[in-house]
């Protein structure tokens, strides 16, 4: 955001005092805030004015309006400030109950919406200061090896994009402490009283419309490897892009989908879903969490993975 020269005459409290001032959208308040006189904020506001060539916020009768220009800014502040001061409150010895550090954890949503809830829980019970930020990940589009199917998700650990990542896949390079959390494997979910669960051979489950979650809306899943193998095809009558909606899909019409079965576990009964054993053989797979070796340095970081894969989960039993 600021090239060489700017840095040696920028200031990170006028980052701060963006915050409050966007937050507030009133120089008053925002003076209230920072125990500062609104003149030290409108003179606060005139240097970083300058700074980013762009007024910024605009007057009003009822306090400020941001610019343009002060919107798209404010995600990269907001990344800057939690950064900052997520390096500060590291050089202090982590204490999880009185910490208030925010955490990135990524996954996939169907992953997410299993680990998410326990973990709010314990911290809640532990570590009430503690936020939690959740990135979806997502495979590389028509990337088949999982090697490469996740690369950018090793990337951005290493960038410190985010600080765990929860992923379906074994291939972790050594350079990465991994953990499992879980194993997972299908259900086939559909509403109550569908006709399917009357006669749930492999025939009629192809003889029915099924949804597939897709990202990228590619209809072709694991399930139709496995349908290939055996000589059968289905039909995909919708794609849709997360876990969550397919279940609110599902419970008002006739499409069934494959869907992980801890998902479905917690989720599908609020929807009115049920679920079916697959007729066809199961295809189970690993999630693990993963953090760079580099980060696994900082105590709080350490203290947070160990709290979402605790050494004894390798079985996955201690999850719903």
């Amino acid at each position: 955001m600021l090239n060489r020269i700017d840095l040696s005459r920028a200031d990170l409290n006028l980052l701060v005092l963006f915050e409050v001032v966007l937050n507030e959208r009133h120089v008053g308040r925002a003076a209230e805030r920072l125990a500062l006189t609104p003149s030290a904020v409108s003179h606060g506001l005139g240097r970083l004015r300058r700074l980013l060539n762009d007024p910024l916020f605009l007057r009003t009768p009822r306090g400020v309006v941001p610019t343009a220009r002060a919107m798209d800014l404010a995600g990269p502040i907001a990344d800057i400030l939690a950064r900052t001061r997520n390096v500060i409150s590291t050089a202090e010895p982590f204490d999880p109950a009185h910490s208030t550090r925010r955490f990135a954890i990524g996954a996939p949503d169907g992953a997410a919406a299993v680990f998410l809830l326990p973990l709010l829980a314990e911290l809640h019970r532990v570590a009430p200061g503690i936020d939690i930020g959740v990135r979806q990940l997502l495979p590389a589009p028509g990337e088949m090896s999982p090697e490469r199917a996740w690369r950018t998700v090793f990337a951005d650990l290493e960038a410190g994009a985010m600080d765990i990542a929860v992923i379906p896949s074994g291939h972790i390079p050594t350079r990465f402490h991994a953990r499992s959390l879980y194993h997972e494997d299908f259900v086939i979910a559909m509403r109550a009283g569908h006709p399917f669960a009357d006669d749930p051979t492999l025939e009629r489950y192809c003889e029915m419309q099924h949804l597939v979650v897709s990202f990228s809306g590619d209809p072709h899943g694991f399930v139709d490897e496995v349908l290939a193998t055996h000589g059968y095809t289905r039909r995909i009558a919708l794609t849709v892009p997360n876990f969550m909606f397919a279940l609110a899909v599902i419970a008002d019409t006739d499409l069934i989908s494959a869907l992980p079965r801890r998902f479905v576990a917690m989720h599908a009964a609020r929807f009115g879903v049920i679920s079916l054993e697959a007729p066809f053989p199961p295809t189970t797979f690993q999630l693990n969490a993963i953090a760079s070796g580099a980060a696994m340095m900082d105590a709080g970081l350490a203290w947070i993975f160990d709290l979402l894969a605790p050494k004894h989960a390798c079985s996955g039993n201690n999850l719903p």
